[in-house]
């Protein structure tokens, strides 16, 4: 499998080159998405890829797309031949890119939380809630919520941070109906999520799902419920009251938090060890998903 950290492809124009991703405007209705193996960790690009992860995070988005169909439509057009002019790119492009119709994105991102973790923890710690969720006294790191919480936030740019928001922001950003309808689609989409997940001893903590408008529809784009957009944990392992083993990001995120890092670029080189271990993860959490 190739690696492939960075798209040069000349048939068409770049529009964007995210922390992960490449865009390209192929025509007025259709954008070219290439899923790198780039990896990023608090709004940081590393200078190591890791190999395989762009071909396992656009599997898995296919994968739950399709899945999901029945909730809410998506941007992946029925007929997803790559036009001749691509040719010369095949085996660059071959597992991680997608055509996918045009949207026009919603400046909200979606985060579901099944779970008490990662910055939500901490906030509960300080605060007692989750953004604006009052919650029970005495709560321990990775105790189940129940019900799941819809807690949004803002869409950064590249080099920015995201921002958590109350949900009264978010209807201000969106408008109360679209607002209510991206809330409920993504906690229908999380559930759908976790129980198929828990069928195959996967706990899907948290995630973040994003959305945009086709002809005037709410559509579901982006990723869906990778290891880079959630936190996964093996049902066998778990054990509220401590961080938790995972197939996710999270493991390198923990790797940098012990480094001498301030979280602004440049990052520490990634040693082959780490890396590798990421790829692992990242595999094994797609196979068991889409088996």
């Amino acid at each position: 499998m190739k690696t492939v950290v960075k798209t040069e492809i000349t048939a068409y124009p770049l529009l964007s080159r995210g922390k992960v991703r490449d865009i390209y405007d192929v025509d007025e209705n259709t954008l070219l998405i290439v899923t790198t193996d780039r990896m990023s960790a608090f709004d940081v690009v590393m200078d190591e890829p890791v190999p395989g992860k762009g071909v396992v995070l656009n599997r898995l988005t296919r994968f739950w797309m399709e899945k999901f169909r029945e909730i809410v439509p998506n941007h992946l057009p029925e007929d997803d031949r790559f036009p001749a002019a691509l040719a010369p790119w095949r085996e660059e492009l071959e597992g991680r890119a997608v055509l996918a119709r045009k949207a026009r994105p919603l400046p909200v991102e979606c985060i579901v939380r099944g779970y008490i973790a990662g910055s939500g923890w901490k906030d509960y710690q300080a605060t007692g809630a989750i953004c604006g969720y009052s919650l029970p006294k005495n709560l321990r790191e990775a105790d189940r919520l129940e019900p799941a919480l819809f807690t949004p936030s803002t869409k950064a740019v590249l080099g920015q941070h995201d921002e958590n928001i109350s949900r009264e922001r978010a209807r201000a950003i969106l408008g109360e109906d679209i607002a209510d309808r991206i809330e409920k689609i993504s906690l229908a989409l999380y559930e759908a999520g976790r129980a198929h997940a828990a069928a195959r001893d996967i706990i899907v903590a948290d995630t973040k799902f994003e959305f945009g408008i086709i002809d005037g529809r709410v559509h579901l784009i982006d990723e869906v419920l990778t290891p880079d957009s959630s936190r996964f944990w093996p049902a066998a392992q778990y054990a509220p009251g401590q961080g938790q083993p995972s197939f996710d990001k999270q493991y390198l995120r923990d790797w940098l938090l012990a480094q001498p890092w301030n979280k602004q670029p440049p990052p520490p080189r990634l040693p082959d060890a780490v890396v590798a271990a990421t790829a692992r993860r990242y595999q094994e959490a797609c196979d068991i998903l889409t088996a």
